[in-house]
């Protein structure tokens, strides 16, 4: 079973700092370099400045990252960041409105330090996606060079017995310590939880990393992160073998329970090169694996990922799609019978899901292979009205429109083993960076 630990964490002094809405920032891998830019400039202590470094004119290779390491020593110095006196969880609470829909919804979970130890379905915690060389380097060195965790992996587990929901509602009835709303409107509140001490506080902390820790945790977001952080313990204990339950051992986890309320948008696919006539031959071709309804306006496409960009747990997961062309598009349904000839090996959980029959369909009606899509034959966006203007404007020849994965479909490929292809899921929201960082300390 996992391990769940409390930590002190390093916080920006509001003190010092002022607004915590101008230090935090969105985590790393989704911040474009227009934004980044912007995020510095907005604060001269902006997080994003640790999290996201960036090279700068005269650098030598990885000067970035020793700069985040003295920028954050220097924080560390100065007030900027200071450490919690007590150990805690650090209960978080994110209040949103999804893309494409009017409707405001809650997600709350926790921050602790998970012990670190092998992937694998034998294992206390379970993959779900492969990961990519490039990230998972740019990781280590920041690691490396900083020895602390500013953004978070995210975590889901199982409580079947509800307590840590209960638990959740009577620490959020609280006021917060922390209130900050981001650009997207997303309004994130934190509470820290001294799980030190007989006091009611440290039950309710107890009660939570029981609760998360009843079963295997399934990384949700943060792959790349989770595979860096074991490559770094391992090295560490080459050279501090001697240490008793050294703070390098564990990692920075948002915990969210997937019983929950859990928002999982999809990810629409943009088909590059192939032409419109590939692109026409496509509407016709697609009855070899589809029921085909053809459509000729570019509204009811949007109208079906619309339905799908709520990320309702009862949406997905039913072989649908959208697709648009110059010539047209269609909304497809697939007949599973005619893919189970190319389904890949696995269990039932992943040979069921829409990215792998999309993945096939793009091969045997595209002669789209994974080594062509790697090159950039195909693009990705999170909006439906993105894709179908990018097929319009002639930068695509065509958009496959997505419904969301399944939360239940994500843990149960993880269970039997397997992993999604790249770009399966999207977590939304993301978590904020800079509420919370955790440093390999006691």
């Amino acid at each position: 079973m996992p391990e769940i630990r409390p930590f002190r964490a390093l916080r920006f002094d509001p003190s010092a700092v002022g607004d915590l809405g101008l230090v935090t920032a969105p985590p790393y891998d989704v911040v474009a370099p227009d934004e980044r830019r912007r995020l510095v400039a907005r604060h001269p202590a902006n997080v994003v400045r640790l999290d996201l470094p960036a090279d700068e004119l005269g650098d030598a290779p990885d000067d970035r990252y020793r700069r985040a390491a003295r920028t954050l020593a220097g924080w560390r110095s100065d007030g900027t960041l200071r450490k919690d006196p007590h150990p805690s969880v650090y209960v978080y609470e994110q209040r949103y409105r999804p893309p494409g829909i009017d409707e405001e919804r809650t997600q709350r979970g926790f921050f602790a330090r998970l012990r670190l130890e092998p992937l694998g379905s034998e294992g206390g915690v379970l993959p779900h996606e492969r990961t990519l060389a490039g990230p998972r380097e740019d990781r280590y060195k920041l690691l490396r060079a900083t020895g602390v965790n500013t953004s978070p992996v995210i975590g889901l587990y199982e409580d079947a017995t509800g307590s840590a929901e209960r638990s959740l509602g009577d620490i959020t009835r609280r006021p917060p310590l922390i209130e900050v709303t981001d650009d997207e409107g997303v309004r994130h509140r934190l509470w820290p939880v001294a799980s030190d001490g007989d006091t009611d506080q440290a039950h309710l902390a107890a009660t939570l990393m029981a609760a998360a820790s009843s079963g295997p945790v399934t990384i949700a977001d943060g792959h790349h992160r989770y595979e860096t952080a074991l490559r770094s313990r391992d090295e560490r204990r080459m050279t501090r073998s001697c240490d008793e339950d050294p703070a390098f051992d564990y990692l920075l986890m948002l915990f969210l329970d997937a019983r929950g309320p859990l928002t999982v948008l999809p990810t629409h696919r943009l088909v590059q090169g192939i032409g419109d006539e590939a692109a026409r031959r496509l509407l016709d071709s697609a009855a070899e694996l589809f029921v085909v309804e053809r459509v000729e306006a570019a509204e009811a496409v949007i109208r079906f990922a619309d339905k799908s960009s709520t990320g309702d747990q009862d949406v997905g997961g039913r072989g649908r799609f959208g697709l648009w062309t110059r010539a047209g598009g269609a909304l497809l349904t697939a007949r599973r019978a005619a893919f189970s000839s190319q389904l890949p090996p696995g269990g039932e959980a992943l040979r069921r899901l829409d990215v792998t029959l999309l993945g096939i369909a793009l091969e045997r009606l595209l002669g789209l292979g994974p080594d062509a899509i790697a090159a950039g034959a195909v693009e990705y966006t999170k909006s439906a009205g993105d894709a179908i203007a990018s097929v319009d404007s002639g930068d695509s020849d065509a958009a496959i429109l997505l419904e969301p994965t399944p939360v239940a479909a994500i843990i149960d490929v993880a269970r039997d083993g397997d992993v999604m292809p790249q770009k399966s899921t999207y977590f939304y929201p993301k978590a904020l960076t800079g509420l919370v960082i955790n440093p390999h300390e006691w």
